[in-house]
């Protein structure tokens, strides 16, 4: 069931190289004149003294600076307690696990959340909800959208490129996702917000105009990315942005004996559903054949037998979550789509 149209979206979006530098001008523009930095841990030295130099000059005081090496929920709760009780404004900066943690402090204290990502691996630093580890296991948790989003194209663009490369293969489940809503709707009658649908798969075909690694292209997919999030936020639900190549990725985060970056994961389960879906898979093929994901992935190959293990498991992951995965036995089409397929035989081994 859909919910009524009643969303939050940021208010304030800027993505462009040297925005970092104008953080506190964003901030005092909008008068958060007291804030609490969360930020990963290891994170370029620069960075931080780039961010705090910012506040230091537009007269923003820093009450609290955290820093996240682990994104678990009692991690995030102490650094909530902890704060002072005169914060205005909360700033995760770095990658996922400080923001999931940053935004998580910010919806328990209902402070403004400003999203500073420093990297491109994923949807998640525009979207209402946290991954947050509780006694082991990972759980999506309610959390604040962003009040403000501060994307520097120049730091992104600098962040080790395997990051960004987990972004497009993150982008490119919009396909797959999209074409497994609809499915549901003719095979269940789950409705269907056609915004959301739209602008998701228009984000994609965004970055599709310009598929580099440049300043343009980073700009392309920051702002794709971030149209992704607030997608699942107009409809209340994943749906936009997340289907069967989700469900396999996410379950191999629990059996693996070592999952890879998120986006990686689903980039390849996308093509891969993409197969049995018949449908944008040559699209797929070829933006990953231009940025380079193919040669990462074959430079360290997944375990096919994980892969078999997985796809057996992920229908049950999210029960009535109709998928592609839900229509029929596919491991037979599977076991040999990755043995025979040319791009995907290279990127499995026993």
């Amino acid at each position: 069931m859909l919910r009524p149209t009643q969303i939050a979206i940021p208010t304030l979006v800027r993505v462009k190289d040297g925005a970092l530098d104008r953080v506190g001008i964003y901030l005092g523009r909008s008068r958060h004149r007291k804030a609490a930095v969360v930020l990963s841990r290891g994170i370029v030295s620069s960075l931080p003294q780039r961010l705090a130099r910012s506040l230091q000059d537009n007269s923003i005081e820093t009450v609290a600076w955290t820093e996240v090496q682990e994104n678990d929920v009692e991690t995030a709760t102490r650094a909530f307690i902890d704060l002072p009780v005169d914060v205005s404004a909360v700033i995760g900066m770095g990658g996922g696990k400080a923001l999931d943690v940053a935004k998580y402090i910010a919806f328990l204290g209902r402070f403004p959340y400003y999203a500073v990502p420093t990297s491109l691996s994923n949807d998640g630093f525009c979207s209402s909800r946290s991954s947050l580890t509780i006694r082991g296991s990972r759980r999506s948790l309610p959390a604040a959208q962003p009040f403000g989003v501060v994307i520097d194209t120049a730091v992104c663009r600098d962040a080790p490129r395997i990051l960004t490369l987990s972004g497009i293969g993150d982008l490119v489940a919009k396909f797959t996702a999209i074409w497994d809503w609809k499915l549901s709707f003719h095979a269940t009658g789950e409705l269907v917000d056609d915004f959301s649908a739209i602008l998701s798969d228009g984000s994609v075909h965004a970055y599709l105009s310009h598929p580099a690694l440049d300043l343009e292209g980073i700009r392309l997919l920051a702002t794709a990315l971030l149209l992704n999030g607030i997608a699942m936020e107009i409809c209340g639900s994943s749906r936009p942005a997340s289907g069967s190549e989700h469900l396999i990725s996410h379950t191999l985060d629990s059996l693996s004996k070592r999952p890879r970056l998120h986006g990686l994961q689903v980039g390849v389960a996308s093509y891969l559903m993409s197969l049995l879906q018949q449908e944008n898979t040559e699209i797929i093929a070829a933006l990953f054949e231009a940025t380079g994901f193919w040669k990462v992935i074959e430079a360290d190959p997944f375990l096919r037998a994980e892969w078999m293990q997985a796809i057996s498991m992920a229908p049950s992951v999210r029960p009535g979550y109709y998928t592609v995965l839900s229509t029929r036995n596919v491991l037979p089409e599977v076991d040999q789509l990755l043995q025979h397929d040319a791009r995907l035989r290279r990127c499995f081994q026993d």
